[in-house]
């Protein structure tokens, strides 16, 4: 049944509901806005800095916004919001949905299935541009699911910005389908594999969006 996950603790600024993980990020940028505000009519150079350090802050809160969902229904949800980059068979019979995440996107990703986490993986790697092919050596998560159509992988993947992946859960979890699982600081990329004889629902170019498009077909 569709619903909205409320559970997961976050961190908040002013009554917006901010992603776990942003404070180191936002709490300074904040910070520095308020004190040159503040300062501006006294001070030619808190002035100066107040427009952009205030513009900044204002990116900050919507790079990360939180918000809640209505989980849709399906077997398997886009865990990322962003835009499909690719669809490419794998050798083991399995489908790869590659999503690639903008600096303009909801960067919390989302459990595709309910189920139990088996793995989390932290693999060291570079930065290079998410949409480019060579960051599959990129810095990464690997997550393993076991769910009703067996083992799930899900891979956040970081960028030439996004070089900080947050897992907010641990191995052992149980997970219900859309439950937040993890932060991919700005842009970035997520890719989820299909068991086979799984059909996919998306095509490349379409938008996703977490925890509501849902990647199969019946």
């Amino acid at each position: 049944m569709p619903h909205s996950q409320t559970s997961a603790p976050r961190d908040s600024l002013a009554g917006v509901r901010l992603a776990r993980g942003a404070s180191p990020w936002l709490l300074p940028t904040v910070a520095t806005a308020a004190l040159s505000l503040a300062r501006a009519r006294r001070s030619g150079v808190a002035k100066a800095v107040a427009v952009p350090a205030t513009a900044l802050a204002a990116g900050m809160l919507w790079f990360f916004r939180d918000p809640e969902r209505e989980i849709a229904p399906g077997r398997v949800i886009s865990p990322a919001d962003g835009v499909v980059q690719s669809i490419m068979p794998w050798k083991d019979g399995r489908t790869r949905v590659a999503i690639f995440m903008s600096p303009l996107n909801v960067h919390v990703n989302r459990a595709p299935l309910s189920g139990t986490v088996t793995s989390v993986e932290h693999i060291p790697g570079g930065f290079v541009p998410a949409f480019n092919k060579e960051s599959e050596n990129n810095e990464r998560v690997v997550w393993h699911f076991d769910t009703e159509l067996g083992d799930i992988e899900m891979i956040q993947i970081a960028g030439a910005v996004a070089r900080r992946i947050v897992p907010y859960i641990p191995q052992g979890t149980k997970v219900e389908q859309g439950d937040r699982i993890g932060l991919i600081r700005f842009g970035s990329r997520v890719d989820i594999y299909l068991p086979e004889g799984v059909e996919v629902a998306v095509e490349v170019g379409q938008k996703t969006v977490a925890g509501v498009t849902r990647i199969d077909r019946d």
